[in-house]
């Protein structure tokens, strides 16, 4: 069976129960979870240690947590007030960790789904998102990873191009893959709006509503969003269900039988007020 997994963002609690809930079994069954690993949450080295044992049972994005991650190990950025991320920096396997989740795609295709963090502009279409993908991806994962990191933030550019290229290119990509919730028709991103589709900046949009978007026929599947809630279209599944928040941790079975969703209510001691 092959399920997809929403943001777990460190509750490990919530995973273990979730995998426990659709009886996961790594010699049988494959899970793809969507991106934001760690942080906020109580128990971020927990999450990485058992998703890292899964091995090839597993497939997990980055998400624009992980990615901070990564970059405060590397020095780039200062950890925040509510980050829990220390223990992961602190723990003996930090270094074999931090490898482990540097080596974590952008996208991938799962079932026929497009399996994102957070979305795609209108301008790709899957092929086009999963080659760009790679080519971060290859970023991260060589030996250059510590004069890029630096470079990776920033909201400029904010529209697609062909012509980009270097740090420019790469900074949209990830942008993109791990941070876009609304758009305008012709790919400009908006960075400041968080809440649900009500709360679009004028001339935007949320990116799955834009009209003539190149991966119209393409399912696919997302997380980062929390205030949108469960959406469970034949073409669409958002399933950053707000775990972190004290809302649910989203299992969808995607393998072709029974559309199965699976969700798990977060624990007390998981909830956060950062």
């Amino acid at each position: 069976m092959d399920y997809l997994v929403g943001d777990v963002q460190g509750c490990d609690d919530a995973l273990a129960r979730l995998l426990a809930e659709i009886d996961f079994s790594p010699s049988r069954d494959h899970v793809t979870v969507l991106g934001d690993l760690v942080n906020r949450g109580p128990q971020s080295l927990a999450v990485l240690q058992r998703l890292r044992a899964l091995g090839d049972a597993a497939t997990c994005l980055l998400g624009n947590h992980d990615l901070h991650l990564l970059a405060v190990a590397q020095g780039v950025r200062p950890m925040h007030r509510s980050d829990t991320v220390a223990e992961i920096l602190a723990a003996p396997e930090r270094d074999a960790l931090l490898d482990w989740l540097r080596r974590r795609p952008l996208a991938c295709s799962s079932n026929g789904w497009l399996c994102v963090h957070a979305g795609v502009v209108p301008q790709w279409d899957a092929a086009t998102t999963l080659a760009l993908a790679a080519e971060v991806e290859a970023l991260l994962r060589g030996p250059d990873l510590t004069d890029f990191m630096p470079r990776m933030y920033g909201n400029e550019p904010r529209r697609w191009s062909d012509a980009l290229a270097g740090a420019d290119r790469w900074r949209f990509v990830i942008n993109t893959l791990t941070r876009i919730r609304f758009c305008t028709p012709d790919g400009t991103l908006d960075f400041a709006a968080k809440e649900g589709l009500a709360a679009a900046p004028p001339g935007h949009q949320a990116w799955f509503t834009v009209p003539g978007r190149r991966t119209e026929a393409t399912p696919i599947a997302f997380g980062h969003w929390s205030t949108l809630g469960l959406i469970n279209r034949p073409d669409l599944l958002a399933l950053d269900t707000g775990c972190v928040w004290g809302g649910t941790l989203t299992a969808v079975r995607v393998d072709g039988g029974r559309r199965e969703v699976v969700q798990v209510a977060c624990t007390r001691a998981q909830r956060s007020d950062a």
